[in-house]
């Protein structure tokens, strides 16, 4: 495989004992397009480097993604070299998009090719997406171990593809049917965002925890000391909840306080619909208790504060609200492959939340959440079967798997030696 000019000719590391050890590692880390891919893709990348997560500082990364997607502003911010390839769509269905499949992939297979080559790559670890199956491919060619990280519990198409040559799959959740062909496959959980994985070390001592909720309580304006909902569909929003939650103000508890993010520019319906309601005989401090947002970039806070949540069941969501131990009320995106549905499986079984599907919803499984969740010994169970399914440690377990798999890559060329 060609040298990049960075480790061309450097010399071989010796321990202090004067034999040799490998070089440190290189990593090409391949997703994009959403939050979903991109977050847990840069979590492993810090924690491949981070010491006390196992990881090397010297570790050389270099992430593949496409210029539409986020990972054009979210990698670089996050200190790390980005790498383009051409998004292509596989088409599920015969179509025009059919027919030029093979020219699109072949240019995004000779674009991923290039990328394993200038990194010098020892593996190639994809996320899912569009991204991916070029990389995947490339790697194959390249003779360059594969490791898969499938977030969902039903994995998608360039993940299942991956799977066939792949050295590992580690799976956010056990009950997800995807398997390594050539190695290991592990439930590794996914990868958290870095100020998630702080509030989850946080959270693990009762005084962590009640400094957390009362500094992210300051933060938003709440009163720590009262039960919390809090209510999010995503950055989009979720447009049914909206509407639910707005017929619900009359029947909440009083001894509750809601932090409800109604996703951007959508706030104002709800706003309204608490005023209407004040109005229509609803107790007057339910506008100081009902607190409406459109979009949160802390989410850390609101967690912080939160004895339950009422959300989408997307697989960071899940991973988050588990390893948090926070109980919650899950109502499925109704579109897609069913995977939201999925991806609470395992916490339903544990008794760790509920789920009501979209068009089930109504104002009774909210009022009936609210009083669960008011009520101490009854929250406390519920949080300790949602954190019994969650994994505070994805990052550093995923980064274990890609060095183990890395490793019989990771060996100095004659170049390297004879330098």
């Amino acid at each position: 495989m060609p040298e990049t000019s960075e480790s061309a000719g450097s010399p071989q590391q010796v321990s202090s004992s004067g034999s040799e050890r490998p070089r440190p590692l290189r990593v090409l880390l391949a997703g994009g397009g959403t939050a979903g891919h991109v977050n847990p893709l840069l979590a492993t990348a810090a924690a491949l480097q981070d010491p006390a997560l196992g990881g090397d500082p010297d570790t050389r990364i270099l992430v593949l993604g496409t210029s539409e997607g986020l990972e054009q502003r979210l990698v670089p911010e996050a200190g790390f070299e980005l790498a383009l390839v051409p998004r292509v769509p596989l088409p599920r269905r015969p179509s025009g998009d059919l027919l030029r499949l093979p020219h699109r992939l072949g240019k995004a297979i000779s674009a991923a090719t290039e990328a394993i080559e200038t990194v010098g790559a020892d593996v190639v670890v994809g996320f899912g997406g569009y991204v991916s199956t070029p990389a995947y491919l490339a790697a194959r060619k390249a003779g360059v171990p594969v490791v898969i990280h499938e977030q969902n519990a039903r994995p998608g198409l360039a993940n299942r593809l991956g799977a066939s040559w792949a050295h590992a799959v580690a799976l956010t959740f056990a009950s997800t049917r995807l398997k390594a062909s050539k190695g290991r496959t592990e439930v590794t959980g996914l990868p958290l965002r870095p100020a998630i994985a702080t509030l989850v070390t946080q959270r693990a001592t009762t005084e962590g925890a009640q400094r957390a909720r009362i500094e992210g309580a300051q933060a938003l304006g709440l009163d720590p000391t009262m039960p919390t909902l809090l209510v999010t569909g995503g950055s989009l929003g979720a447009q049914h909840l909206n509407e639910v939650l707005s017929e619900s103000l009359g029947s909440l508890p009083t001894g509750l306080q809601v932090l409800h993010l109604t996703g951007k520019d959508k706030d104002a319906p709800v706003r309204a619909a608490v005023e209407t309601a004040v109005a229509a005989g609803a107790p007057e401090d339910l506008s100081e208790r009902y607190h409406v947002l459109d979009y949160l970039t802390t989410m850390e806070q609101a967690y912080a504060c939160a004895d339950g949540v009422l959300c989408r069941s997307g697989a960071g969501t899940v991973a988050e609200i588990t390893a948090l131990g926070l109980p919650a009320l899950y109502v499925p995106l109704p579109i897609g492959n069913g995977e939201q549905r999925l991806n609470a499986a395992d916490v339903l079984a544990s008794g760790g939340g509920r789920m009501v599907l979209d068009a089930n919803l109504e104002p009774s499984d909210i009022l009936d959440f609210t009083v669960l969740i008011s009520d101490p010994e009854r929250q406390a169970a519920m949080a300790r079967a949602a954190a019994s399914i969650g994994v505070q440690d994805a990052a550093a377990r995923l980064a274990a798997l890609i060095q183990q798999c890395a490793s019989t890559n990771n060996t100095p060329t004659d170049e390297e030696t004879a330098a």
